[in-house]
């Protein structure tokens, strides 16, 4: 079994010829639903990153919201300070860096969103945080407290492919 380094693993070559488990380990930061992170590690090699962005992406339209769920489990809420030194916890922060600079009324008020949103959806409230200001995250998330379940749904798996995506992105470009 090859046993391969972390920079390894963030070229895409040194992915696609990575152990399944390594590949999977890798992925699962980036979005931390089992059957995505499996699914997209099974389809190496990829050609280049937008052959693996394509499969991500196809592989979110499959997903069940039991897999939905399980990704928003490793997603801090809108707001939260993230603490930790994990890949999962690094991107976090970054992804949400705008929300710094949130006057305290904003702050104050996507706290109650998120309460209501969790109250409503039994779920936190997702959203792709990256080049946003706290405004429009606040607007987004009044605005998706009113749609129903299954709009919700819908919404959240976007969502989470958009991060998802970027974290791609981020990790296999040269």
């Amino acid at each position: 079994m090859r046993n391969t380094t972390s920079t390894q693993r963030n070229t895409l070559e040194g992915f696609n010829t990575a152990s399944d488990d390594d590949a999977f380990r890798t992925l699962l930061p980036l979005c931390s639903a089992d059957r995505w992170a499996r699914a997209v590690a099974a389809g190496r090699p990829y050609a280049d990153l937008g052959a693996l962005l394509e499969a991500s992406d196809r592989v979110f339209g499959e997903l069940e919201v039991a897999d939905l769920d399980a990704a928003l489990a490793g997603h801090p809420r809108i707001g939260d300070r993230v603490g930790g030194d994990d890949e999962a916890a690094r991107l976090s922060r970054s992804e949400q860096s705008a929300m710094q600079s949130a006057d305290q009324q904003v702050a104050d008020q996507i706290l109650a969103g998120n309460a209501a949103y969790e109250q409503r959806f039994d779920r936190v409230f997702l959203i792709r945080a990256a080049g946003r200001a706290p405004e429009e995250i606040l607007a987004e998330l009044q605005r998706r407290l009113g749609n129903d379940p299954a709009t919700e749904v819908a919404e959240v798996r976007e969502q989470l492919r958009q991060i998802t995506r970027l974290r791609l992105e981020a990790t296999f470009s040269a």
